[in-house]
Order: C-alpha cells, then structure tokens, then sequence
C-alpha cells in the first residue's frame, strides 16, 4: 500500500523530494494490523475534510491501541502536535516512532528536529538536521530547507552558552477573561503610568477594532470595552500605539478612500466626548507605498514606522520621522543597515526611555521566521548593534510586536500558547535582565505665569547633563499641562522654555539612587522683567573651586540662547556659597565663580556689556546651613535681569 508518513500540512514536507533509499528495516508497513490501518485512514480524513485536529488525535489513540508499533500513527500525532505548538507531546511521539525504527525514520527528521527546536532541545535539533543533511540524493529544495534549519540550530545553540539565557526563567501568564476572549487579541501597547492597556481585537472574524482595559488598585484588568469616539469604524482598524500621555493613538489603516497606498498611517486625538475621527497623517510619512505599525516617541516628537519602499533595504525597513516645530512632519529617514536589512524588519517600538528600540526582524541571524531585537542609543545618539532576544522568547516560529512598560521589565505581547481562551491571547511576561531598557519614572505637572497663575503653554526639555543628548523634549498643551519621562541611571538637566519668559531650571541625579516614585513639578515661570531671576540649577563646580565642570555645558547653553533670543536683555549672574570655611574666602570664591560664567558667555558671542558678575558669599542664604541639603541649596548660581 501506499504509505501517507503524516498530516496534511506536513505532506508538504515530503514533497520537498526526500530521497527513499533502501534501507535496512525491521518495520514492515505492510504487516501492521488492518483495523489500526482503518482507525488511521479515519484521522486522514479527519485532517483533510474537516482539519479536526482532537478527533484525528482521537483516532490515531485508537490505532495506536490496536497496535502500539505503528509508526506512522505516532509519526502523524508528532506532526499535529508539532502544528498545535505542543512541542513536548510532539517530540515524545517522532521519538517513540524513531527509536522503533531508525532506518524507517530517516526522512523524517526534518519535522523532528523542528519539534525539537521548539520545545528548546536545540543541541538534539541540531544533531537530527545533520542526520537529514547526509541523506543521499536531497534536491535542491530539501537541502536549503534543511542547510535554513540548522544555521538557525547553530545560533540557538552558540546563544544558549549565555548564562543569562540558559538560566531565564519564561513564565508568560494570559490576562484573563477581562481581556481574552475566543477571538483574536494582539497588538497591545499601554500608557507612561501602567494603568491603561490598549489592543486589537478581531470582532466578527473579519473586522478589527481597538479595545481599552483599566487596571484597578488590586492589580486586576477591567472588561475591556471598545474605545469611546469615532475611532472604531466597520473598516479595519490595524496596528496600534497610544502615547505615553494616552492623548494620542496612532493606527494603521488600510485600503481606505483618503489612503494615499495599500495602507497608510492615521492618528486620533483624545477629547471630552471620546477618540476624534481619525485623520490620515499624511505626506511625506504616507506615500503610495505600504506603512505600518507606527509608534510615538515618549515625547511625541518621533514616529517610528514601518514601510515598504524602493528607497529602502529590501522588504520591509523601519524608519522614522520627526516633528517639526511648525507641527509638520519631515521626510522619514531609514534607521541604516545595522538595523534594516534586505529581509523584513517591522514593529518597531521605542520605549518611554525615548533609548531603547524593539522591533521585529527576519533578516538578522536568529532562531528562524521572524524574531525579536532591541537595540540601544549611544550617547551620540546613534543606534547601536541590535541583539536578540533569545529563547525562549524567540522561538523557531514567527514572533510578533511587544510592548514594554514603563518599569523597564513587565512586557506584554500575544501569543497562540496552549492556555489561550482561543486563537491570540494577550499575556504579560518579566523580561530578562540585559534585554530591558531604562527604567523610567516620569514628572508631570502645570507651567504658569508666577503672577497670575494661567497656565503656559511652554517646552519642556530633558538632556543627560554627561553627553549633552537631549533625551525627550515635550510641548505641554494649552493649559500649560505637561508629562515627560525620567530615564534612571543618568543625571538630567530639566529646563521648561517659553518666549518672553525666563527658563525654568531643573535637576533630576538618578546615578545612585532609584526613587520610587514619580513626581509632580508645578512650574511658575518669571516674566521676562526687571528684577526676575532664577537659580541655575545645573552650574557645577568642584569643592573651593571655579572652574567649571563640564556638566555645565547644557545650561550654559540655554543662558545663551535667552541672551541671543532676547538682544537687548542684560543680566547679573550671582555666586553665592554656604557659611563653611571664612566669610572673605567664600566671598571670593563666589565672585570668581560668577566671572567664571560671565566669561564664558562672553566666549560664545554674549556682549560683555550685557553682563555683570557678582559674588554675596553666605550673605543671602536661601536654607539653613544646619544640614547638607541645606547647604547644598546656598552653594548656588544665580541669574538675575537687570534690564530687558
């Protein structure tokens, strides 16, 4: 009789032109007992009718209880196994099948080693690929298939000597009935603070709209609901991304009448009455070519994308485009060849780090399909080298978008495992260490006029005072609110701008301690007068010296750019120190810090008429000099107008 080796959709496998050379045998298909024949043409016809995977594993037990030799009932539950993902089960059945009979078997480790791979035994994977690569006779097919399949095992197997990797422990736990439903969730992304969880779900089987869930005080998830508006429309609503702040969501919609190709890139803006009516984002991001899976910078000021263009790599690239001050978008630039390659590379997501950048790929060396990579911004700004994730988050099959949260560790993504309420679930995982971003706490707050008390709309900016990287610049809206993220690890200058008003300057040091909270700043802004002033929060000097530190640079900068924004202003900078140490001394010493500032303001083109320097030593202390935190305040620079 004519021997069928598996399931239907791995008869593929077979076509691949494997060779059925003689081989020494001691199972002899002919012989196996007849009603166990019939019990396995049944599971057949289960598969290729009605794909019905239980009953045909139902049949197969029959069989196999007829006869618990034959091989090809426990060759064909492997393969379905293997297709339901239930990689254990599936090795235990190619295993018993091959043990009974090794010579039988040989074409069939292929499959086998791909089970393998996905329930991790990666070294035995690889062992069973060279087994299938010696067969004589493979065409052309068979051997790239199989030549595929162990670059991918040889990766796995050099990346589990990272101890990192080898001792992860991967505990996915699905969000439950609140969120899961029997249909398809995917594409989850949540707010700056954790609380507000948004995702896709697939209603009715063919159209997919956006869901919202809360997070209540004891950790649980609301019912999802649809979001409120006129976002959600009987067209697809595709890949998603809310912004940190939760104003904003950016979408992907496809095959529309105001598209200007296939798919193109809308946004929706949060108002009292719900999600406003989504607006194409238009030219130069949407092109008459594909665009996809945005994602916003935590400042807003970035999006990041993915597209299909003749401008790029090969398939799919990732790129970016940025705001600009007027509002208007620039042309998106290719994030370069260390990323993007001639394969695919898509869901990119940056994390509230505004450093640190997920995203998918096929064309960099990994586990096989599609895996996912993070790679981190220099301190020049540029993207580094991308790394894997490793297993078992990346597997042999196909990965799809994460989302990482604030807290740097808690990630969610969408998975078809075993325990899913029905097709893709949304589940939440600890991510390893060395794969996580920054975590980031972040600091919100008002801008307002310090004599009438209306809010400002302003800037806000926040620079790692090392490197001079601005890490998120954020506009507040236009009652002066804003909302911008806290990297830990660094040490930031934090400065609110406004035209007719003196800066705001801030100090965040997160390079020894972590706090545990976030902050509300209230920022009252001085105008632009006689007698204002403000103290320069980020002017560093070494203990009894005044030379400036190099962390000075970034507000040095902004002093300048007030003085050349504003032409006719003139200032006094004023040093003043602690009671430590002799009053003369401290005089001193505070003088020559104030002339320090000036004449570096001078060196960068600031008339020196414009600029007067004085030292008041402990003389106007702001604090009590009884503690440090005291003193800390009284050692400090001031800016002061004297005329504008």
């Amino acid at each position: 009789m004519k021997l069928i080796r598996t399931i239907a959709s791995l008869l593929c496998l077979l076509c691949l032109g494997f060779s059925h050379a003689t081989y020494a045998q001691s199972y002899d298909p002919d012989k196996v007992n007849r009603k166990a024949v019939d019990w396995y043409n049944m599971a057949l016809n289960e598969l290729a009718v009605d794909n019905d995977r239980a009953k045909a594993l139902e049949y197969l037990d029959k069989a196999l209880g007829v006869d618990s030799t034959y091989i090809n009932a426990h060759i064909t539950k492997g393969g379905i196994y293997s297709e339901m993902k239930n990689y254990p089960a599936s090795v235990v059945e190619y295993g018993k099948a091959r043990s009974m009979d090794t010579a039988y078997f040989y074409d069939m480790d292929l499959p086998y080693s791909i089970a393998l791979a996905g329930n991790g035994q990666f070294d035995e994977a690889l062992q069973a690929i060279h087994r299938f690569l010696r067969i004589a006779n493979l065409n052309d097919r068979s051997r790239n298939s199989g030549l595929y399949r162990q670059k991918t095992y040889e990766f796995a197997v050099q990346m589990a000597h990272d101890p990192q990797i080898s001792q992860y422990v991967f505990a996915p736990v699905n969000l439950g009935d609140s969120i899961n439903t029997k249909v398809s969730e995917y594409l989850p992304s949540v707010t700056l603070d954790g609380k507000n969880l948004i995702f896709t779900r697939n209603v009715n089987g063919y159209n997919e709209d956006f869901y919202e869930s809360h997070i209540g005080p004891d950790g649980k998830w609301s019912l999802a609901r649809p979001l409120v508006g006129n976002i959600n429309t009987p067209e697809n609503e595709g890949a998603q991304n809310i912004s940190q702040d939760g104003q904003l969501l950016v979408f992907t919609g496809c095959n529309r009448p105001d598209g200007l190709g296939s798919c193109d890139i809308y946004y929706s803006l949060q108002t009292r009455q719900g999600w406003s009516t989504p607006q194409n984002i238009g030219e130069p991001i949407n092109s008459e070519f594909w665009e996809s899976q945005p994602c916003l910078s935590p400042d807003k000021k970035d999006l990041y994308f993915a597209a299909k263009s003749p401008y790029g790599h090969g398939g799919s690239d990732i790129w970016v485009s940025h705001r600009q001050d007027n509002g208007s978008w620039s042309t998106p630039e290719n994030l370069g060849t260390n990323i993007n390659t001639a394969g695919d590379e898509s869901c990119p997501f940056i994390h509230a780090d505004n450093q640190t950048l997920y995203f998918t790929s096929n064309g960099l060396p990994g586990y096989g399909g599609t895996d996912l990579f993070v790679v981190h911004k220099d301190s020049t700004g540029h993207w580094g080298t991308p790394q894997n994730l490793g297993y078992p988050i990346n597997t042999k099959d196909d990965e799809g978008s994460i989302c990482i949260a604030a807290d740097g560790k808690t990630a969610y993504y969408a998975s078809d495992r075993s325990d899913s309420r029905g097709n893709m679930d949304i589940y939440t995982f600890e991510l390893r260490e060395g794969i996580r971003p920054f975590k980031t706490l972040w600091v919100k707050g008002k801008v307002f006029d310090v004599h009438s008390k209306e809010g400002l709309p302003s800037e806000v900016h926040l620079t790692d005072i090392h490197t001079g990287q601005a890490i998120a610049r954020a506009q507040t809206d236009e009652e002066g609110n804003y909302l911008i993220t806290l990297p830990v690890g660094k040490e930031y200058a934090f400065d609110v701008n406004r035209k007719g008003y003196l800066f705001y300057s801030g100090h965040f040091d997160f390079t020894q301690k972590v706090p545990d909270a976030t902050y509300e700043v209230n920022i009252p802004l001085e105008p632009l007068e006689g007698g204002a002033s403000i103290v320069l929060k980020n002017i560093f000097f070494d203990t009894k010296k005044y030379d400036l530190k190099p962390e000075s640079l970034v507000e040095l900068q902004e002093v300048v750019n007030l003085m050349k924004q504003n032409p006719a202003l003139k200032i006094q900078i004023s040093g003043h120190t602690d009671n430590v140490g002799k009053d003369t001394d401290n005089f001193v010493l505070s003088r020559a810090r104030a002339i320090t500032v000036v004449n570096y303001l001078i060196t960068k083109g600031i008339s020196p008429v414009r600029l007067t320097a004085k030292g008041f030593g402990a003389s106007k202390p702001i604090a009590g000099n009884a503690t440090e935190d005291g003193r800390a305040q009284n050692r400090r620079t001031e800016l002061t107008v004297i005329s504008n």
